[in-house]
C-alpha cells in the first residue's frame, strides 16, 4: 500500500442552469435567483432562522454529501455584506446550527460506525469578504455554509495518488505561512489563550489519517468522549473558541504585514495573549516583515494576500476512530476535503450519478426526518422528493 494524498473521481448530473449573458458564473451563483434554484431543485429543509439543508448537486461524494447554508440571499442582497463565519451569526441562529450539526454528525457515526470503512468529515469553509467576486477560483456562493461528507475508504485506497505539489493541497501542509515560519508561536498562542476541557491538543502522529498523511502540520484537538460530547454545549463553545483564537492570530499578523508596528486590532477576543505572545515575539514580527517586504515589490503576490480572516475548520474521524478538530488558513480555490489529503475531480456523468442517487437520497431524507423530529425545520418538496 502506497501512502499519500488521493485523487478520486466523483460524477454529477449537469445542472440545467443558464448564466445570464455578460455575467461570470461565480457572479451569478451569488445571486438571489440562483439561491432560489438551489432551494427548489436541491433543498431538503428550511427553518425560520434561514438555515437551509440541501443536497450538493456538485458534490464531493456520492456516498453521503450534504450542506447547511445560512441563506441570507433574501435579506442581504449585497453578497459582500453576508456573514462568512460563525462569529458573525446571531446567537440564536448559531444555537440552532449547532444542534443541526450534532444531529447530522450523530447520524453519520451511526450509519458509518467502522473508521476502517469510511472517512467522515464535517467542516466549514469561510470566505474572505475581500475576495473580488470575479477572481478565478472564488467559491460560488458568498454565504456561510458547511459540509458533511463520507468517503468509502476502499475508494480512497484504490484511487490514484494525487500530485503532492498540487497547490490546493499546500495549505493543509508544511507550506502554510503560519507553519513554515512561526509554528511554535502559533501553537503556543492556542495553548495559552484557550481554556479547553472537552478538546485535548494531540500530536500530528495521533491526529493524522494514515492513508493520506494529512492533515500536515496543523494544530489538532481530540474530542474527549467522541460523538457523545457533541451533545454537550461546552463542546460547541470550545469549537468557537478555536475559531476566535485563529481569527485573533490572523488579524494581528496581517495588521502587522499591512502596517509596521500597527496597534492591536480592535474587538479582539484574547487581548492579553496578543500583547504578550504576538506583539512581543520576534519570529512573529520578523515573518510579518518578510511578507510586507515582498508585497511592496511583488504586485501579484500582494494581490493574492487574504487580508481578512479566511479559514477552514472541521471535525473528522481518522482510521483510529478518534474524532478530531482542526483549523487551517484558507487559500483560494481549494476544497475542504483537501485539508485531509483528498482531491476530488468532479466529472459530468448523469448515468453514473443516477446509479448512486437512490441510496444517497435515502440517507439524506433520513437525516431530514431526524431534524424535523427535533423541531429544526420543515421539509422542502422538489421534483425528486416530497416535503415529508
Amino acid at each position: 500500500m502506497e501512502y499519500g494524498p488521493r485523487e478520486i473521481t466523483t460524477p454529477f448530473r449537469p445542472i440545467p442552469l443558464e448564466v445570464p449573458e455578460g455575467m461570470k458564473p461565480n457572479e451569478f451563483f451569488n445571486s438571489t435567483e440562483n439561491l432560489n434554484d438551489l432551494v427548489h431543485n436541491n433543498g431538503l429543509l428550511m427553518n425560520p432562522e434561514n438555515l437551509l439543508l440541501y443536497r450538493k448537486a456538485l458534490g464531493h461524494s456520492t456516498e453521503f454529501d450534504t450542506s447547511i447554508i445560512y441563506n441570507t440571499s433574501q435579506v442581504i442582497l449585497n453578497p459582500l455584506g453576508r456573514p462568512v463565519r460563525r462569529t458573525q451569526v446571531p446567537e440564536d441562529v448559531r444555537h440552532v446550527w449547532n444542534r443541526m450539526n450534532q444531529i447530522i454528525i450523530e447520524y453519520m457515526l451511526e450509519a458509518y460506525p467502522d473508521p476502517a470503512d469510511h472517512l467522515l468529515l464535517a467542516g466549514e469553509a469561510s470566505l474572505d469578504a475581500t475576495w473580488p467576486l470575479t477572481s478565478p477560483g472564488v467559491p460560488s456562493i458568498r454565504m456561510l455554509h458547511n459540509h458533511f461528507i463520507s468517503f468509502p475508504m476502499d475508494q480512497l485506497r484504490q484511487a490514484e495518488l494525487a500530485d503532492p505539489k498540487n497547490p490546493n493541497l499546500s495549505d493543509g501542509g508544511q507550506h502554510s505561512l503560519f507553519q513554515a515560519y512561526m509554528r511554535d508561536v502559533y501553537r503556543e498562542f492556542f495553548d495559552s489563550a484557550l481554556e479547553l476541557k472537552v478538546l485535548k491538543p494531540i500530536s500530528s502522529e495521533e491526529s493524522g489519517i494514515k492513508l493520506t498523511g494529512y492533515p500536515q502540520g496543523l494544530p489538532c484537538w481530540e474530542i474527549r468522549g467522541g460523538g457523545a460530547a457533541l451533545k454537550n454545549i461546552r463542546f460547541w463553545h470550545e469549537y468557537d473558541a478555536i475559531l476566535e483564537g485563529f481569527i485573533d492570530f490572523y488579524r494581528t499578523f496581517f495588521s502587522q504585514v499591512s502596517t509596521r508596528n500597527a496597534p492591536m486590532p480592535r474587538d479582539v477576543y484574547y487581548p492579553e495573549q496578543i500583547e504578550s505572545m504576538l506583539l512581543f515575539n520576534n519570529d512573529f514580527l520578523a515573518t510579518a516583515k518578510r511578507v510586507r517586504d515582498r508585497c511592496i515589490v511583488d504586485a501579484k503576490y500582494a494581490n493574492s494576500v487574504r487580508w481578512q480572516p479566511a479559514f477552514k475548520q472541521l471535525i473528522y474521524r481518522n482510521e483510529a476512530g478518534k474524532l478530531i478538530v482542526t483549523i487551517s488558513q484558507n487559500s483560494i480555490g481549494n476544497a475542504i476535503t483537501e485539508l485531509l489529503g483528498v482531491v476530488v475531480k468532479r466529472v459530468p456523468d448523469a448515468e453514473a450519478y443516477e446509479k448512486a442517487e437512490p441510496a444517497l437520497l435515502e440517507r439524506l431524507l433520513e437525516v431530514r426526518r431526524r431534524l424535523i423530529e427535533a423541531d429544526l425545520g420543515s421539509g422542502i418538496a422538489t421534483d425528486y422528493w416530497a416535503a415529508e
